[in-house]
Order: C-alpha cells, then sequence, then structure tokens
C-alpha cells in the first residue's frame, strides 16, 4: 500500500476558501468516484467536514497521483488550481498514515482533542465502503485509525484539553451574551452537528428550543430523541420572525448560500428588548449567517472563523504530548505491520516453489527406483522435506523480521531476485491483481470535467519529509 492524502483544512486554508471550497449535496459522492477511477488509484476515501477537505488514496506513483487527485479538488470545489495548490498539504505513506491517526485523536482539530472527528472518519470510510471505493487496505487503515482515536482518549485526559465545536462556541456566546441556562434557543438543521447542539442546549438548560429543518420529518424526530418538553419543531419559513422571540440561535445547514440574512437580524434585533444580545453559532460550511451581522450592535456572531481566532489563543493540553505518543507508537507498529505483510506472499510462493520441486525430485525418484517399498519411500519423502525445511527456515524467519523495519520492501525484492520467482505466482498468493485497470473503470474526461496534466504540467518532487504545502503540479 503506497498511501497518499492530499487536502486543505482550518490549518493551512483561511475560513473564506474552506468555505468556497466546501463539498456539498451529491458532490463528495462524484469527487470519490471520480478519484477512484484515475489510472493510479486502487482504492480512495474521502474526508469532508467543516474545517477539513481531505482525499486518501492507494497510489501506484506519487507524482501522478497528486497532480490527480489536486486536479480533482479543484474541479470538485471550483476554486483555481493555481489558487487551491497554495492551501494544499501532501503527506505520503508513513506521514500520511501518522496525519490520519493524529486527525483520530483530535490533534489536528481546530479544538483540540474534540471527539467529533470520530464519528465523521467513520462516516468516510462508510461511504468509500458503500460507493465500493475502499478496499481492503483502506479499510484496514481506516478501522485502525478509529481504533488509536479511542485509544487516546480512553488513555489520556486528551478530551479535557478539547470539547466539541458545539461546546467551545457556547463558550464564546456564554462570555459575551451570559449564561445559556434560561435562554430561548433555535437550532436550524437536523444533522448531526445541529443534533449535537440541540442535545448540548438541553442540558445546559435553555427555557425553550425550537427545531427548524428543510425536511420537517427529521425535525420531529430530533425533538422526539431529545425528549424534553421545552422542544418544539418549527417551519423553517418561519426563521425570521421567530429572530426576535429567542435569544440565541445556532445554525448548521448543508445550503450553500447564506439562510439567515442581515437585514432579518436587524429587524429582529430592533424588535427585542432583551439587554442582552442575539446571539448567533455558524458552525456552517460555507456560511449560513450573513457575515455582515457582525458589524450588527445588539448581535453578537460566532462563526467558524472567529472560533479558529478564539481557539488560537487557549493554552494546550497537558495530555497532548501524551497523545502524540501514542500516535507516533501506533504508526511505527502499523508500517512494521504493513511491511512485513508485504513480504509474506513472497515467502509464501517461496515454500510453494520449494514443494514443488520436491514433488518433481520425489517423482524422478520413483521412476528410478519403482521396486523401492513404500516404508523406504515414505522415509526418503519426510528426509527430504525435512531438509528443505531446515534450509528455508531461518532466510523465511530473518527476512520477515527484517522486512518489519523502514526499507523492508527490499527484502522481498531479493527474495524474489535471489530465487527467480514468477511475479504472478506472488501475486496470486497476495490477491494484488497484476494487470492495469480495464478501459471501463477508467475516468470519461468531458469538457467541463478535469482535464489530466499534460507533458507540460509535471508533477512536484517527492519532498523529504512526506509533506508538501503550495507545491502541488500547477
Amino acid at each position: 500500500m503506497s498511501l497518499l492524502v492530499v487536502g486543505l483544512s482550518h490549518r493551512t486554508a483561511p475560513v473564506g476558501v474552506l468555505e468556497r471550497a466546501a463539498l456539498t449535496g451529491d458532490v463528495p459522492t462524484r469527487l470519490l468516484h471520480d478519484a477512484a477511477a484515475t489510472a493510479t488509484v486502487a482504492e480512495a476515501a474521502l474526508v469532508n467536514t467543516c474545517n477539513r477537505i481531505e482525499l486518501y488514496a492507494d497510489v501506484d506513483k506519487f507524482h501522478a497521483g497528486v497532480a490527480e487527485l489536486s486536479l480533482l479538488l479543484a474541479h470538485h470545489t471550483g476554486v483555481d488550481l493555481e489558487e487551491l495548490t497554495s492551501h494544499l498539504y501532501v503527506h505520503y505513506e508513513d506521514r500520511a498514515v501518522h496525519h490520519l491517526f493524529s486527525v483520530a485523536c483530535g490533534l489536528d482539530s481546530m479544538v483540540v482533542g474534540e471527539g467529533q472527528i470520530l464519528g465523521q472518519l467513520r462516516d468516510a470510510l462508510a461511504r468509500a465502503q458503500e460507493e465500493h471505493t475502499a478496499g481492503r487496505d483502506l479499510n484496514e487503515l481506516f478501522q485502525q485509525a478509529l481504533r488509536v482515536g479511542k485509544r487516546a482518549h480512553s488513555e489520556t485526559g486528551i478530551d479535557k484539553a478539547g470539547q466539541s465545536l458545539v461546546t467551545f462556541g457556547l463558550e464564546q456566546i456564554a462570555a459575551g451574551a451570559g449564561e445559556i441556562a434560561g435562554k430561548r434557543a433555535l437550532v436550524v438543521g437536523a444533522g448531526s452537528m445541529s443534533s449535537l447542539a440541540a442535545a448540548t442546549l438541553v442540558r445546559a438548560g435553555v427555557s425553550e428550543l425550537l427545531i427548524a429543518n428543510r425536511t420537517p420529518e427529521r425535525a420531529e424526530r430530533l425533538v422526539a430523541i431529545l425528549g424534553s418538553a421545552n422542544a418544539r419543531t418549527l417551519d423553517l419559513a418561519k426563521v425570521p420572525e421567530a429572530l426576535a422571540d429567542v435569544d440565541l440561535v445556532i445554525s448548521c445547514t448543508g445550503a450553500a448560500g447564506v439562510v439567515i440574512g442581515a437585514d432579518d437580524v436587524a429587524t429582529a434585533v430592533a424588535a427585542r428588548d432583551a439587554a442582552s444580545p442575539l446571539a448567533f453559532l455558524d458552525l456552517a460550511m460555507p456560511r449560513d449567517v450573513d457575515h455582515a451581522v457582525h458589524a450588527l450592535p445588539g448581535a453578537l456572531l460566532v462563526d467558524l472563523e472567529s472560533l479558529s481566532h478564539a481557539h488560537a489563543a487557549t493554552p494546550g493540553a497537558g495530555d497532548v504530548d501524551a497523545v502524540g505518543g501514542i500516535v507516533a507508537d501506533e504508526v511505527a507498529a502499523f508500517g512494521a505491520a504493513q511491511r512485513a505483510a508485504r513480504i509474506a506472499p513472497t515467502v509464501v510462493a517461496l515454500r510453494a516453489m520449494a514443494s514443488e520441486v520436491v514433488l518433481s525430485e520425489l517423482g524422478r525418484l520413483d521412476s528410478r527406483l519403482p521396486d523401492l517399498d513404500e516404508r523406504s519411500r515414505a522415509e526418503i519423502t519426510q528426509t527430504v522435506r525435512r531438509v528443505v525445511d531446515k534450509l528455508l527456515h531461518a532466510p523465511t524467519v530473518r527476512v520477515k523480521q527484517l522486512a518489519a523495519e523502514p526499507g523492508g520492501a527490499s527484502y522481498a525484492d531479493a527474495l524474489r531476485e535471489l530465487f527467480d520467482l514468477d511475479p504472478a505466482a506472488v501475486h496470486a498468493v497476495s490477491g494484488t491483481p497484476g494487470a492495469q485497470k480495464s478501459a471501463a473503470q477508467q475516468p470519461v474526461v468531458t469538457k467541463t470535467g478535469p482535464q489530466k496534466p499534460g507533458p507540460q504540467t509535471p508533477g512536484p518532487a517527492r519532498p523529504a519529509n512526506g509533506t508538501l504545502a503550495g507545491e502541488v503540479a500547477r
């Protein structure tokens, strides 16, 4: 497996770029299929959250893989490749594994240590499985990442270092508009983030909670799940007029445009007689609440951009280093296991070849000594096989040990060369197809689709540390 990740996140791109690059509707599925259909990619998975878009792929060529995935990201996000390039990062092989494990532990989140990312990674894997773009390698990788994330949360205090974006955002709201308890709240949206927000508000003790969603049935289902007498649904069309009657609005929808306009907020603020400002927590990407609300007197807007600035000023958690150690250990163990697994088909093929040689020589013995009695024949057979097993034991055990070390793949190559093993036999043992993708699996390029890089758009040089920012093929 040659793992490649190409993506952008809150660490490399401003919120404005992330907002323009946000993938909504069926775009994530189309991007996933296009990535898996490229000639260089065997498997693909997409992590798509409010503050990161990452393509994970098992590739056979580094440069071509970076160029292909970068072009696809530019095409599907609608951001020009040249502009997008300056915000992209690239990780390869062990560095890519380290990145995913760090993401799973919450070390790369806007709010360090938040646990919601585990659910998002689980969703990413489920989508890749449903769309048949993830095979054995990416399945094993993501399953291990989920285990590493759970281990970090169970063995350290990283949970104390970070909260979900909802909790952190509400802390910012409370600092500017007073305690959440007793407030009248409105949640726009009924997805996973909105559901988390609604549950958090119920626990915080809001006096009234309205849930508005494009699909009323989902809003009603969320109210039923909350089981609070203070919660009820609201027609999405009535949100503008309801703004004057609430104290806090949390919005997180998948809409492509603004859901709550500045004019509606200004009207609501003018109709209110409350001393505290009308507070908005916008967790959507692209944003749901008009950015102009920041400038309105009597209104307080906390969005992903302001959350990023606020969290950057908070001290780091003491357990971050401990989680970093867990990630380093798990990456080393995963790499060793992967390298050891790569040598196994070669060892099996070697032993299969040795078995064929034994059978061939025993057959020759039978033809030369047809009168040999069964007892003698059995003793000779056992002796020959024992000699072969003893000769192969030490080198095969040692090569498995050496293969688990960095650069261990060269030992498998050496074994195949020394014993003249048929590559097709090794592929047959490992289940790895030796042929290229069929024409039916190749991407269909249309006039509006991404164009493959030609001879004049070479891929970047492979970075020494496995990362790349601002240097993908232009």
